[in-house]
């Protein structure tokens, strides 16, 4: 198991309400989260990875969290409609597979609000578009993060078949 725990992490819908200024205004409540795991990791899985490099969208997070905003997943494109469903996991994993010794064993979750991106449900911490992440969010990442930390099997394996290209 690595030593860290990555939260593959959207923007829109989380750290902001969807549709509405980009503020940021819910990235707060996630970073005091994080605060209390100093092994927790974000990697950016927003769209917004694709407009800007990772050092301009490290400056949206606070001074002490910046340093373990660790990277952004990389972009794959869909060949069929069907590809769509998962799209945001198999960037997951193969960002991992590229970072740590073992994808399908590392300790990982997702902070999203759009469910279809991320097919291992039990890792997901899924935001309501129209609030953003809330304080039930912080909760529920919370008992996420202390579960992986304790190394409890709550979220079910990676298939080591998922396929991504």
């Amino acid at each position: 198991m690595s030593k860290y725990t990555y939260i593959f992490m959207d923007f829109d819908g989380v750290t902001h309400p969807w549709g509405e200024v980009e503020d940021f205004r819910c990235l707060p409540a996630v970073e005091a989260v994080m605060r209390e795991f100093d092994e927790a990791r974000i990697v950016i899985a927003a769209d917004q990875r694709m407009l800007f490099p990772l050092s301009a969208l490290s400056l949206r997070f606070a001074e002490d969290i910046r340093p373990r905003v660790a990277g952004t997943t990389p972009q794959l494109i869909p060949k069929r409609g069907s590809e769509l469903h998962g799209l945001r996991e198999r960037e997951a994993m193969l960002w991992l597979s590229q970072h740590t010794a073992d994808f399908t064993t590392a300790a990982w979750c997702a902070v999203d609000d759009a469910p279809g991106n991320w097919l291992t449900r039990s890792r997901l911490v899924l935001t309501d578009f129209k609030r953003g992440f809330t304080e039930e969010d912080a909760g529920a990442l919370r008992r996420m993060l202390a579960d992986l930390r304790a190394g409890k099997a709550t979220a079910e394996p990676v298939n080591p078949a998922l396929s991504w290209a």
